[in-house]
Formats: structure tokens, C-alpha cells, sequence
């Protein structure tokens, strides 16, 4: 499409243009002003780099970044590409390292990004070599700034990001405390996906509860959600952050079922135990899902407990990175009881592979009319928190965010 021709329809968000799906321009510039803007965008959690010399390989955006802990027990964090001709320097999602040696020019970075070693440095022979006045010091590779809470790590492109709890704002802040509450986590294991669509409609899909009780047919069977229970949408004041709060109520099932279409209840497990919760935070809910701008999901559903990473692959592809956690001072119960229930919640679970497939059904179908738009109106017009979960309310006000970011 043309400048001309990228135009949002209306003064509001209640109208989403198809164009934010497909462009390459739009998403050069998501990746430009957001993602390498003022924020503070997940990395890693601490658990999985406990040692000095720890590290490992993500992306931000469309960066790829390396997180290590330093021989100081510092975690640092760098992009991951050498300073003499910009090969990529590491090529290992994770491991133990003192120094990075670059496959090229074997170039060599310590632990805080420093150069220390270039072969033929003073030539051969008195041949060749760097100039006189080449420094080491000048060479290093490009450093992040990293802000550490409660043992998940943020990463910022941007000199002066805002501190961590004013970018989250005092309800997000909570929310992600409660999960994130200073007990050490306990690493238990990876899934990570390749979704055929704009990494937009991942968060869009978090911050819609709308769908919950129509799409995922196995919440409402199984009684895990449904959309009569008690629940709440939260956000924070930017529109950025959001939480999708849910109580599992008495009743294991539904009373209105009349618009779920394809609804089995005649459905049972075979193994029971995939719907065994416990109670173990000091609220009700049941479910907590938070969406953290601009790659972040914070997911608790029941006792099992994920980071999800987004990461860009082009307008219309991103990985979904879930990183499934637990606490140091889980028993065997508890540990065997939060990786029996990431089958729901995974990139095969029985709940969130809907949202795979429906985002990929909602590439097709935007890519085919860029000049045309959805609605965003479930709920009304506004961008306020609300105590129910019949609403689009935390997707308007992502965009409300989204349009003053991108200047659409």
C-alpha cells in the first residue's frame, strides 16, 4: 500500500485497518519505535542463567540480543553480532562461556561485552596489523540496559527506559508481583511454536476474553472458564499492559451454552488430574493472564505457570517462545502438577492450539483485503476496566497506545 493509502479509519480504535497485518513498512517501523523504543522488553528469567558465564540467545524484535551473567554474578546483556564486520557472534541458544569468539576474524568478547583479543593485532612479521591508534576499548559490542525483578529480566534498546514500576503502572505491578513474589524459580522446561501471522494478533488474542468461552470449546466443558463467572478485565493508564482476571466458579459448567456451536458435553478425561487445582496465592483467581508491551504474556491457568516471548519473524510470522516455570520450594506434587497441566496451556495444548490455527485464519483473511477493517466494538467504545469479561476493551486500548507510538 501506499503513504496515501494507509490511513486508520475513524478518531477512536473501534475500527482496526488490515494493512497493520501485512505491510513491511508498518512493521520496519513497529520494530523501529516500539520494540527498540523507551520499554522494557522481556529476556530471560534468572533461573535459566544461574552461573557466572551463564548465558542465552533471544530476540527483541527482530534483534537478536545475548543475556549473560558476568564473572561478577552481573547479568548483562549485548546484541549479538561482532563489532568488526557484523557477523553473528553466537550460535547456541544457551550454554557456559567465559569468552565469545567470533567464527569469522575469531575476534573475542568477555562477559561484559568487552573486546579483548584480535588476531594479528600488530600484524605478521612487521606486516600489517591495526593502526597504531586502533583502541580495544572503542570495539565492544553494543550493550543493553537490563533491569532485574524479582528474578525476570528486561532488556531496553533505549538509553533512558522509565524505571520498571512506573513502565508497568501500580496494577500491573501488583499482578505481576503476585506471581513474581521473590521465591526463586524453578526452570521446568521449553515449547516454543513458528505461527503463521502478525505478532499482533497474539496479543489481541490475550487481551480478548470475547473469544474464551466460543473458540476454546474444552474451557467450558471442563468448567476451567466460562463467560458468567466472575472475572474482570484490568489495564494499565498507558493502554499498554493489560490483565484478564477469572474465578473458576462451583458449578463445573456453563448455564448458556446456546452460542458455542460446537460444545461436546458428553466429553471426559481420561485422567482427571489434568483438573486438579490448588489453591496457592492469596486472591481467587484462577486464572491470571497479563500482557506485558511489547512481548510479554504472563500466564497463570490454574498451577501451571509460563512466560510466553513474542518474536517477530516479518509481518506475517512469529515464534512463541513459553518458558514454563514453577518455585524453588515446590514439592514433587506441585512440580508434577504444574507441567500435567501445561498440557492446556502450550504450543500442542489442548486450549491454546485454537489460537494458533484462528490467528492463522486471521492472516489469510486480512492479507486478502488490506484496505478494509474490523470491528472493536464488544463492550462499547471505551478503554476502561471492567468487571466482566464481555468486552474488547483491553484490545481498543492497546491500539489507542499502538496509533500515538507508530504516529498513525
Amino acid at each position: 500500500m501506499t503513504h496515501n493509502e494507509r490511513v486508520w479509519p475513524g478518531d477512536d480504535a473501534t475500527r482496526l485497518p488490515y494493512w497493520i497485518y501485512s505491510d513491511p513498512d508498518i512493521y520496519q517501523r513497529e520494530m523501529s519505535r516500539i520494540f527498540r523504543g523507551s520499554i522494557w522488553a522481556y529476556a530471560a528469567i534468572e533461573a535459566e542463567i544461574p552461573e557466572p558465564g551463564d548465558f542465552r540467545v533471544t530476540r527483541i524484535g527482530d534483534r537478536s540480543v545475548i543475556v549473560i551473567r558476568d564473572e561478577h554474578g552481573v547479568i548483562r546483556a549485548f546484541v549479538n553480532r561482532c563489532a568488526h564486520r557484523g557477523v553473528k557472534l553466537c550460535r547456541q541458544q544457551r550454554g557456559n562461556t567465559r569468552f565469545f569468539v567470533c567464527p569469522y576474524h575469531q575476534w573475542s568478547y568477555d562477559a561484559q561485552g568487552r573486546l579483548k583479543g584480535v588476531p594479528f593485532i600488530k600484524g605478521v612479521k612487521q606486516m600489517g596489523g591495526m593502526p597504531d591508534d586502533f583502541r580495544r576499548e572503542d570495539h565492544g559490542l553494543p550493550t543493553l540496559a537490563v533491569t532485574v525483578r524479582n528474578g525476570v529480566v528486561f532488556v531496553s534498546f533505549h538509553e533512558s527506559p522509565p524505571p520498571f514500576p512506573e513502565y508497568l503502572g501500580e496494577t500491573n505491578l501488583r499482578y505481576f508481583d503476585r506471581v513474581f513474589d521473590g521465591r526463586k524459580l524453578r526452570l521446568l522446561g521449553y515449547s516454543r511454536q513458528l505461527i503463521p501471522g502478525n505478532w499482533k494478533l497474539m496479543f489481541e488474542n490475550i487481551k480478548d476474553p470475547y473469544h474464551a468461552s466460543l473458540l476454546h470449546v474444552f474451557l467450558v466443558t471442563f468448567g476451567l472458564f466460562r463467560a458468567d463467572q466472575k472475572s474482570q478485565v484490568r489495564m494499565d493508564a498507558t493502554g499498554m499492559h493489560a490483565l484478564l482476571i477469572s474465578q473458576r466458579g462451583e458449578a463445573g459448567k456453563s448455564t448458556d451454552t446456546a452460542d458455542i456451536s460446537n460444545l461436546r458435553e458428553d466429553f471426559t478425561l481420561e485422567d482427571p488430574r489434568l483438573l486438579d487445582p490448588v489453591r496457592e496465592y492469596s486472591d481467587d483467581a484462577t486464572v491470571v493472564m497479563q500482557t506485558i508491551w511489547p512481548n510479554l504474556i504472563v500466564q497463570q491457568q490454574s498451577n501451571t505457570l509460563a512466560l510466553r516471548q513474542l518474536q517477530p519473524r516479518g509481518p506475517e510470522s512469529f515464534e512463541l517462545h513459553w518458558t514454563f516455570f514453577g518455585y524453588e520450594d515446590d514439592d514433587e506434587t506441585m512440580t508434577r502438577r504444574r507441567l500435567r497441566q501445561a498440557n492446556l496451556m502450550s504450543s500442542a495444548g489442548l486450549v491454546s492450539a485454537d489460537d494458533s490455527e484462528v490467528i492463522k485464519l486471521a492472516q489469510d483473511g486480512t492479507r486478502e483485503h488490506p484496505k478494509d477493517a474490523g470491528v472493536l466494538l464488544m463492550g462499547g467504545r471505551d478503554t476502561e476496566d471492567v468487571p466482566h469479561m464481555v468486552t474488547e476493551a483491553a484490545i481498543r486500548a492497546f491500539y489507542v497506545r499502538y496509533r500515538e507510538v507508530m504516529e498513525l
